[in-house]
């Protein structure tokens, strides 16, 4: 039996509620208005400790301890960390400082290194070139610390009481990703969705009965906030709080204000497989799938090697330490990422490419920065699927990232002018201040966090119905093809993507029978181009061929037309064939990307369009227009 459940409604800030109208009287089941003011965690910009370090295959050091131990401290003497600096008028006194193996890692050849004490950006620089010197070492890097991203705080149709009135996200005509329809083919039964972050809070009374347990792999007490440095089992939120100034002089070289926890994972978790229709609180969207918390993240963010395992664990990878995870993931969503542009670090790479190689698709926020996403991590790593955020127009919300490496957008809420409850995105989510309580809450907040779990729910439910589950590269290919062009014109400079996120069409495609040539007649696979609607960022590599049909009138001038983005594509047209680089009726072979093809006289018919890549390309617009 569920447990009885007090909930609550938590926005973005007071302002916002006065314009939303909301009371206690609108919304049932809220028993009263919380704010919950929802601030960043502190930036990764403090003194190092901790060091990421891959040996070279047949290496010493990736079996003998001693060895590694011996290396290390070569490199600490050589960068001249075994040197005391006596106090003087530069600064403050400084000790020697040894370095030792902590622990190896999951990821093949990589191993956690760190230093008696921490340091400065100078001893952390020349530490590392150090360590690169040993010729047993293929890569040495500080371990970063990574975050949640900041959020913007706050025929099937499901009986939960709030849904209609607060989750736009799913219904809303123009901006959602068509869940109802959506639900009438799949719900996500039988599929496991990891959510690494900040893990979620246990007995949430409208998610309780989706969550499996993972895995805490947080190695520092003092993000954790558990009483030991360690992993445990569960992944449960411990809450990530700080007091101010909490982060400073380990995590941070600046001061910083106080903030509550954020639940920021059971929030996420919570569009992904909310318990739906069962006449509670709102509802998720994979409500059939079961949600993995992996705890990676707390009080001042986390460290990408714990992430690194995290990924490992969670996708069925082996662990030194840990049990194996019985409950693979086949999709996983990381809602964090740099605080800072940086590139994708080589031990996240290893780690992503091995999870793609346990056939476990990872879907990952494009980030708040309005930035371009290919300069953070986690946009900046291949093989995964970036996710750019709309607000409730349809337009890319003032926050998101964009840029080539964004695949497509889903609603992230918080745009600007959505100025009431409904732009923002919703879950039930614990309402305590530092650590779990019994008191829950409506939790309203918008990010590409918000959107990324739009996109993994969406994975788990195709791979829910499909006869064989789809690699990543089908996947993305699916879900760019069948989204649903942006209602609002998105500027060129600022792509997010292929279109917003249509889990209907998705699950269309994906279960559409194939074509049976001795019982109707087979065309090419191709996707359908509307009169005077471009079709946006589309991308490919050299060589690559993508095809598209249109459905012409005869006597009006046809023209097709490529524009925008970078890289070099080709244009090929035939009516009523499939072009072919040999074979067409016209075609634009231009350097770049600004390609025409024109038909003064067209026939009433199918043309079939393909671009191919004369070189890889990327952002690139297509439109025909009669």
């Amino acid at each position: 039996m569920k447990k009885k459940s007090k909930l609550a409604v938590a926005v973005a800030g007071v302002v916002l509620m006065a314009s939303a109208g909301v009371s206690t009287a609108s919304a049932a089941d809220v028993s009263k208005v919380k704010v919950v003011p929802i601030s960043e965690p502190a930036g990764q910009t403090g003194d190092a400790y901790r060091f990421v370090v891959k040996y070279r295959a047949g290496s010493a050091e990736l079996r003998d301890t001693a060895a590694i131990n011996r290396g290390l401290s070569a490199a600490a003497t050589r960068a001249g960390l075994d040197r005391a600096v006596l106090r003087s008028g530069a600064g403050a006194a400084t000790p020697a400082a040894s370095a030792t193996l902590m622990r190896r890692m999951a990821v093949p050849g990589w191993s956690v290194v760190k230093t008696s004490r921490a340091l400065n950006a100078s001893e952390a620089a020349n530490f590392v070139r150090e360590l690169r010197a040993n010729p047993a070492v293929e890569s040495a890097d500080v371990d970063l610390r990574f975050k949640r991203l900041q959020t913007v705080a706050p025929s099937f149709t499901p009986n939960d009481p709030q849904t209609q009135q607060y989750q736009w996200n799913f219904y809303n005509a123009k901006a959602g990703v068509r869940a109802t329809e959506a639900w009438d083919k799949s719900q996500g039964e039988g599929v496991v969705v990891a959510v690494l972050d900040t893990g979620i809070a246990k007995d949430n009374p409208d998610l309780q009965d989706n969550v499996i347990p993972g895995y805490d792999m947080i190695t520092d007490k003092r993000i954790s906030r558990r009483d030991a440095d360690g992993r445990a089992p569960g992944g449960w939120d411990m809450g990530d709080w700080v007091e101010a100034d909490y982060c400073t002089g380990w995590a941070t070289n600046n001061p910083h204000p106080a903030s509550d926890s954020s639940w920021h994972g059971s929030h996420v978790a919570g569009t992904i497989a909310q318990e739906t229709n069962n006449g509670s609180g709102l509802a998720g969207l994979a409500f059939k799938s079961k949600v993995m918390p992996i705890r990676v993240l707390g009080s001042c963010g986390g460290f990408g090697s714990d992430i690194a395992d995290g990924m490992i664990w969670a996708s069925g990878g082996e662990v030194p330490g840990l049990p194996v995870n019985t409950n693979p993931a086949e999709v996983i969503n990381m809602s964090l990422g740099s605080v800072s542009p940086a590139a994708c670090p080589a031990v996240y790479q290893e780690a992503i490419d091995g999870a793609n190689s346990r056939g476990t698709i990872i879907v990952v926020a494009a980030g708040n920065d309005n930035a371009n996403a290919g300069t953070y991590t986690m946009s900046s790593c291949n093989n995964v699927i970036s996710v750019g955020a709309t607000g409730i127009t349809g337009a890319r919300a003032y926050y998101s990232n964009y840029g080539d490496k964004v695949d497509l957008a889903a609603p992230g809420g918080g745009g600007a002018g959505d100025g009431n409850p409904n732009g923002y995105i919703w879950q039930v989510m614990n309402g305590g201040a530092k650590g779990p309580t019994a008191e829950w809450i409506l939790g309203g907040m918008g990010g590409t966090s918000m959107a990324s779990p739009h996109v993994a729910a969406a994975v788990a439910m195709v791979q829910s119905v499909v006869d064989t589950p789809l690699t990543l590269a089908q996947m993305r290919d699916l879900l760019k093809k069948t989204a649903t062009p942006f209602p609002v014109a998105i500027p060129a400079s600022t792509p997010i993507g292929a279109g917003i996120l249509n889990i209907d069409a998705a699950l269309t495609k994906a279960t559409e029978p194939p074509c049976n040539p001795e019982v109707e007649e087979c065309g090419p696979d191709a996707i359908p181009l509307t009169n005077k609607v471009a079709l946006p960022n589309q991308g490919g590599s050299a060589g690559s061929e993508t095809l598209y049909s249109f459905e012409a009138e005869a006597g009006k001038t046809l023209t097709f037309m490529t524009y925008g983005g970078s890289g070099d594509v080709s244009l090929y047209v035939s009516f009523d064939k499939e072009p072919t680089t040999s074979a067409f009726d016209a075609k634009s072979t231009r350097a770049g990307n600004s390609e025409t093809v024109r038909f003064t006289a067209p026939k009433a018919g199918t043309y079939m369009v393909k671009l191919v890549g004369a070189s890889s390309y990327a952002g690139v617009s297509l439109v025909a227009r009669q």
